[in-house]
């Protein structure tokens, strides 16, 4: 180039539509909106050479427009109340590789167990018109609450947990049942006097589970005794604790089923806070089976619940209803299986020492 002439600016790309694509290719904008779209209707040859042309020119789709056209954004909405826990982040993960394959779009929002800011997050999301809510509810929501997020005309979910009564599908494991095998299994080792360590009653799987504790006891001709029981979050921190003031009554207890494994780690650790070992001196049962469960040692004895189907169930049930929202009311509720590893024993006289 003469270094006398000055360069000439690139020319503007302007807006690229799908008419000037069309023109471009040869092909009609119903084509290429079909392509855009991934479509199995168009050959993937062609598919692939109008998507990257369109990326070679800036191309946005205007999803606003075709929400318009078509009522459908192809966007998921999911409402989690925890994913600290890994079993939540394996269900996410779950959910979004099966909606994902459905061309669909997750948009996440986190509650912390808190309904004011379920509320307001949920809220959020809905202003993206998502197709479908699937939610897992805050400690103490209402029948009301998820009401109140349906009147917006937007399909919903329950994944998890549910509002019993509520009316909305449903896809989760069938806690009651899942906890009763623990109970049962630590019976047929022969062990009597069975504490439960965590869970409320303020979320259903808490409710679900301490009935399957219950169930599991009665079964075996065995008393309910309240004091056995320690309440509260499925945390690590909070099942520790429960192991310590088990440990600390007058007759402790031989073993424990736990809400969760995360709450089943604390107990562990509590355990060896007291000089003792599950599976020699004391019997524990987790319930999820994640994948660090296997990795403890001892290796933890827990409630394999099938997370991954039901969260993929979670999401079919999400796409039924998005295609028809007057089908009737379905529920999923995977059958759990125990899973015997190295954390439960034939129980023998507990080791006390002051805590």
């Amino acid at each position: 180039m003469d270094e006398t002439t000055p360069a000439q600016p690139a020319a503007p790309l302007g807006k690229v539509t799908l008419q000037g694509l069309a023109r471009e290719l040869g092909l009609s904008t119903a084509t290429i909106s079909l392509a855009l779209r991934d479509s199995p209707m168009v050959a993937e040859a062609t598919r692939l050479k109008v998507q990257e042309a369109a990326r070679a020119r800036g191309y946005v789709a205007n999803r606003g427009a075709a929400a318009l056209r078509t009522a459908r954004t192809n966007i998921v909405a999911l409402g989690l109340h925890d994913i600290v826990n890994p079993s939540f982040t394996e269900l996410l993960a779950a959910v979004e590789d099966a909606l994902s394959d459905a061309g669909k779009t997750v948009l996440l929002g986190v509650s912390q167990e808190d309904v004011e800011r379920q509320t307001r997050t949920l809220g959020t999301l809905a202003e993206y018109r998502p197709d479908a809510f699937l939610v897992s509810p805050a400690a103490h929501t209402t029948v009301d609450d998820l009401k109140a997020l349906a009147s917006t005309g937007i399909a919903v979910v329950q994944v998890t947990r549910e509002i019993e009564g509520s009316g909305f599908d449903f896809a989760g494991s069938d806690d009651t049942a899942g906890v009763a095998l623990g109970v049962a299994h630590l019976v047929g080792l022969g062990h009597r006097r069975i504490g439960m360590i965590g869970g409320y009653d303020a979320i259903s799987t808490g409710r679900k589970r301490h009935a399957g504790y219950r169930s599991g006891l009665a079964a075996a001709g065995i008393a309910y005794d309240p004091a056995l029981v320690m309440e509260g979050p499925g945390l690590r921190e909070e099942g520790r604790h429960a192991m310590a003031r088990l440990l600390a009554l007058e007759e402790p207890p031989t073993a424990a089923v736990c809400f969760n494994d995360l709450s089943a780690f604390g107990a562990l650790m509590g355990l060896q806070a007291a000089g003792l070992t599950a599976g020699v001196d004391f019997s524990l049962v987790g319930y999820d089976d994640i994948a660090e469960a296997r990795l403890w040692h001892p290796a933890l004895t827990t409630v394999h619940t099938f997370i991954p189907e039901y969260g993929r169930a979670a999401a079919d049930l999400a796409l039924k209803r998005i295609a028809d929202p007057a089908r009737p009311v379905e529920r999923v509720e995977m059958a759990p299986e125990l899973v015997v590893r190295a954390s439960t024993a034939p129980p023998v006289p507990v080791k006390r020492r002051p805590l």
